[in-house]
């Protein structure tokens, strides 16, 4: 938000400079982006001032142009040629002094000592848009005579440069979204008093145009106010409204409209004028409409009204919606003499809906959204009043209207002061507490010894908590002014629950160690990915309210397809070596759950770790070629993270599954049949959708699944084994159904105490074996860590393995 240092100083007697300000209002909260000096005229009038014709005579050589000579009042008169049909002997105007810079629009041109028809020149008399305080060009200025001479312009038109300072306001502080708002900060900060502006000189001039005011939905619209003005001349705004609306970056439109703007700038109360001519049957109704009802906007857009969207109407017609954007034809124009001012308290949420349904982000909404103060609209409708009799004439024509059937209420708000002193860390003075509260307009109904009891207003949305009274006083008081403490206290936590960010962390080292990059995809993906998928169908999918565009219109169910995505954009760049990881969260729509009673029971959300493994494992080099990364690859490092997290392969069982995202799948599954892992080959029609033309390999890691089993492995030591480890390899002709999986589980089950590794180290199919069969060659590492193995026990060792896979495999040994 935009805040002018000039504006800010009308509310508080500031005695720092704009950079002190900037540095004190980040220490209260309000963090300061940039700031810079801005001037409300380009050029800030440098260079011009107040002059007076002295001599005025025809140019020879010329029917329009005359000789002047012009008196600055330092006691030299210059010559000038002037073109102005107004320009006389005995004028006050603005001189352009030589080496004065003037701009039209972005344009700079210097004043120089010249020559006219032959005349020398050395300066110019300036009209209003030459120096940009006006648009009319019929002539050069004509001051009042008493003007002295040798002023300068800048002091004249007391034109000020200004310091716009740019506040990021977060989203809980609602209540400094305006200028009073950052000054009541401010005042508190710096322990100075805040100035209000006076509306006491508000009175009701006549009863010529009273409004009706119907509000039929008190839920979205707690208070409604407002109040008829007549006699009004909309024009275009003074220099000073003008200015100031400029200084922050806001666009003058007229008279009226600039008021409500500057309102909602200064106290953040958003106002609406409507034209009184255009309230049909003098009556405003605030209500809604049947769904699917035109209404063409200010921006001449023509919206499909929701029946949840709450409108300002008149006895035929929509007028406004309301707290969000204006009607095309309701609003105040040139030709305006009778004028309504709205002044509401609209809900946060319903606003909130409204804008986004109809993807409108206005100043007005921006404020509704994170709630306005509802007792301030009486006070902004008088100051808006005031200023435009002051600025377009006119007078208040009826009572001002106040629908307000149940207040809101102050929070309240129980502070001890122990809880307080104990959580800041030090014993603040009482009357410095009090003072604190006092300039944050929180009042104290009770005091104790030992407690404040609080009315916290309700435009402090933020805070209704005593841990939120704290640190409104701890921001005030000033963190810089707590110094820590001498003795250091802690407290150790113990908890059994696994550290999910640790343990990520853990598994990122370790897969960026292994050569994978980490990617981040958008959360919001296309609904044609799950069209034609029985594993995420397309109606479990979150949808998007109002999305962005097609392409971002649901929740992703899987991290898949962001992975493929990734995986097309650098094979199109020649990347074609990929091994890429993800952390991300994954989204579902539950219909079944949809009439339940917990208004998000049918959504859910799971955190998962996808991993994809496409083309070779390593540039070709001159002692090693490229090696295509296989199923086999993605198999070995899911087990190794697995490994790492304390979750061994005993632990967990090995199915084969048919997903349609697969061509083929395998699951790692827990004793009670929870998915840890699915991990296989994608399908080449998904492939094929994506213009993918090689194998891409995917594992989806169930996170919150695998943290339930996550148990902590502790480092330990051993010695060396004293006798050398004994290799043995055996062929076995298997059914092609078995895998290796089966061999490994039988062989250890086979000999448990001295069997080290079994090693698959060559697979045939083909010649000379029958087609259902297929050929493993593995090897068995046998070891005493004790005493070198004797034959006869390796023999009947072996011997053993080869019974338990003939029994139980029907193996051949070949």
């Amino acid at each position: 938000m935009n805040i002018s240092y000039n504006w800010l100083k009308k509310y508080i007697l500031l005695t720092i400079d704009p950079e002190e300000t900037a540095k004190k209002l980040t220490s209260l909260g309000l963090e300061v982006g940039t700031f810079e000096t801005v001037q409300t005229i380009k050029g800030g009038l440098e260079g011009l001032v107040v002059a007076q014709v002295v001599e005025c005579i025809d140019h020879p050589d010329s029917d329009h142009l005359h000789i002047t000579k012009v008196d600055t009042g330092d006691g030299n008169l210059l010559q000038v040629v002037c073109g102005a049909p107004n320009c006389r002997a005995g004028l006050k105007t603005i001189f352009a002094q030589v080496g004065t810079k003037l701009y039209e629009g972005d344009k700079e041109f210097v004043i120089k000592k010249s020559k006219i028809r032959g005349v020398e020149s050395f300066g110019m008399l300036c009209a209003e848009d030459e120096i940009g305080i006006g648009k009319s060009h019929d002539g050069i200025i004509e001051l009042p005579k008493d003007t002295k001479l040798g002023t300068s312009a800048k002091k004249y038109y007391n034109i000020e440069d200004d310091t716009l300072i740019e506040v990021d306001i977060t989203p809980n502080r609602a209540d400094a979204i305006s200028h009073f708002g950052v000054a009541r900060d401010l005042a508190a900060g710096l322990g100075i008093k805040l100035i209000k502006p006076s509306v006491a000189a508000f009175s009701v001039d006549n009863h010529d145009f009273p409004i009706e005011v119907t509000v039929e939905n008190h839920e979205a619209c707690p208070r409604y106010c407002g109040l008829s003005m007549t006699g009004i001349n909309v024009k275009e705004s003074p220099d000073w409204l003008k200015h100031k609306l400029i200084s922050i970056g806001q666009r003058p439109i007229n008279n009226v409209v600039d008021v409500t703007n500057f309102i909602l700038q200064e106290l953040g109360q958003p106002l609406h004028a409507f034209d009184g001519d255009k309230i049909k049957g003098n009556h405003i109704f605030v209500k809604t409409l049947p769904n699917k009802t035109q209404f063409k906007t200010l921006d001449e857009v023509t919206r499909e009204i929701s029946d949840n969207d709450l409108m300002i109407c008149n006895t035929e017609e929509g007028m406004c919606i309301a707290g969000v954007f204006g009607g095309a034809d309701s609003g105040v124009t040139e030709k305006s003499k009778r004028i309504f001012i709205e002044s509401a308290y609209f809900n946060p949420i319903w606003v909130r809906k409204t804008a986004r349904r109809h993807s409108l982000n206005t100043d007005a909404s921006f404020r509704y959204e994170r709630g306005c103060d509802p007792n301030i609209t009486i006070y902004a409708l008088k100051r808006a009043a005031l200023l435009i009799k002051e600025v377009a004439g006119g007078q208040v024509s009826s009572d001002i209207i106040d629908i307000y059937p149940n207040p809101i209420k102050d929070f309240k708000v129980e502070l001890k002061y122990e809880k307080l002193n104990n959580l800041i860390g030090k014993e603040i003075p009482k009357d410095t507490v009090k003072s604190i509260l006092s300039g944050l307009e929180m009042k104290i109904d009770n005091e104790t010894e030992d407690c404040l009891s609080l009315s916290v207003p309700p435009y402090r949305v933020d805070v209704q908590r005593d841990v939120d009274v704290i640190e409104d006083i701890l921001r005030v008081y000033g963190y810089n002014n707590i110094l820590p403490g001498s003795d250091l206290k802690s407290s150790i936590s113990y908890s059994t629950t696994p550290d999910s960010n640790a343990l990520q962390n853990r598994v990122a080292k370790q897969l960026t160690g292994a050569g994978f990059s980490e990617i981040l995809n958008n959360s919001l993906t296309k609904i044609s990915y799950y069209n034609s998928l029985n594993s995420y169908p397309a109606e479990n999918a979150v949808k998007i309210m109002n999305p962005l565009g097609s392409d971002l219109s649901v929740m992703r169910q899987t991290l898949l397809f962001g992975g493929l995505e990734s995986i097309a954009y650098n094979r199109n760049r020649r990347r074609t070596n990929l091994k890429l990881y993800e952390f991300g969260t994954c989204y579902h729509y539950h219909p079944e759950k949809a009439g339940s009673e917990e208004e998000l029971a049918a959504y859910s959300e799971e955190p998962h770790l996808g991993i994809w493994l496409s083309g070779c494992s390593h540039e070709p080099i001159w002692t090693d070629g490229e090696r295509k990364l296989t199923f086999f690859d993605l198999k070995a490092h899911v087990i190794n993270i697995l490994t790492r997290l304390g979750i061994a392969s005993n632990s967990y069982l090995t199915t084969k599954t048919e997903i349609d995202i697969y061509s083929q799948a395998i699951k790692f599954e827990t004793c009670g049949g929870k998915t840890l892992v699915t991990l296989g080959i994608i399908s080449p029609k998904l492939l094929k959708a994506f213009d993918i033309d090689t194998e891409v390999y995917f594992a989806d890691m169930e996170w919150n699944q695998i943290l339930k089993q996550v148990k902590n492995n502790k480092t330990s030591y051993k010695d060396l084994p004293k006798s050398p480890e004994v290799k043995r390899d055996l062929a076995l002709l298997l059914d092609k159904n078995i895998d290796f999986e089966q061999i490994e589980n039988i062989a250890f089950e086979t000999e448990r105490k001295l069997l080290k590794r079994v090693v698959l180290f060559d697979v045939y199919e083909g010649k000379n074996i029958e087609e259902c069969k297929k050929s493993y060659a593995v090897n068995f590492t046998i070891q005493d860590p004790e005493k070198t193995l004797e034959d006869k026990q390796i023999d009947r060792i072996m011997q053993n393995l080869i019974k338990a896979f003939t029994e139980k495999l029907g193996a051949v040994i070949r």
